[in-house]
């Protein structure tokens, strides 16, 4: 199977999440170090995937490399770690260069199985170029199945408050392992870039009907 072959099948099951989301750079030209950035170029895009895919080349074992999965996943989330905190609260943030790096990690674990070189498409790499927001994984915890049904999010920059351009249905509570109480729900948030400060310090502001409000702090500016 060619290259775009083994990448044309996730497009049905990302296709719907990657055109919603933003990108980082680490320390662009005329851009703070480490500030959220949408300028990122085609050979910046590649120089992010090239380094995300060589650990992966370099591993020796599938145990090597889903601890390498495991810690990119702690560099895109703020809040809680559910991890040491099961009943908290976090977000995943699928920047450009999550999604870059992502691929990168893929392309290293499907090129150790093929056994041949493989790449994603150009075309693939422009359509995440191209993505105009900021996509959010929030994960909620809450005392019954359904506590996320009617909840809001949106981002508190100072005295302005930004709100989410598209917004997905929480999903149902999942029970946390060891609890009779706990249920965690997941719901996805998306925020165009051009609404907020892509360096400032923010609050991610989770607000329910019944007046409940949870916050979670992300400073911008220390975003991958």
């Amino acid at each position: 199977m060619s290259s775009h072959g083994r990448y044309h099948h996730r497009k049905n099951g990302l296709g719907l999440m990657l055109p919603f989301v933003l990108g980082v750079v680490l320390g662009g030209m005329g851009s703070p170090a480490f500030a959220i950035d949408v300028e990122l170029t085609l050979e910046h895009a590649m120089q992010i995937m090239a380094a995300a895919r060589g650990p992966m080349e370099q591993a020796a074992s599938n145990e090597e490399m889903f601890g390498i999965i495991k810690a990119a996943d702690k560099t895109s989330r703020i809040g809680d770690d559910p991890a040491t905190k099961p009943c908290g609260s976090s977000a995943i943030l699928r920047t450009k260069t999550y999604w870059f790096e992502y691929f990168g990690r893929e392309e290293g674990r499907r090129s150790k199985v093929a056994q041949q070189e493989v790449r994603m498409p150009e075309a693939k790499i422009q359509e995440i170029l191209n993505m105009p927001n900021l996509e959010m994984e929030i994960g909620l915890c809450g005392q019954e199945e359904f506590f996320a049904e009617g909840a809001d999010v949106a981002l508190q920059q100072g005295s302005t408050n930004i709100m989410a351009v598209d917004k997905g249905k929480p999903s149902r509570g999942r029970k946390i392992p060891g609890s009779e109480t706990d249920f965690v729900s997941r719901f996805s948030a998306r925020f165009a870039y051009q609404d907020f400060d892509p360096q400032a310090k923010t609050n991610i502001v989770v607000f329910f009907p019944d007046g409940k409000l949870v916050t979670i702090e992300a400073d911008f500016s220390k975003i991958k």
